[in-house]
């Protein structure tokens, strides 16, 4: 495997990881945002 080869490949990697790490966190803002928005409906009936 060439160094060119390689440094490719860990970028790509890299890459992939970075962008199912930001699904997760924008999931998670959803979910926290939903989340708040439930409680502010519970709390003012």
């Amino acid at each position: 495997m060439t160094t060119s080869m390689l440094i490719k490949t860990v970028l790509l990697v890299t890459v992939t990881l970075g962008i199912a790490a930001c699904d997760n966190t924008i999931r998670g803002i959803g979910k926290d945002v939903k989340d708040t928005g439930r409680a502010v409906e519970d709390s003012v009936k």
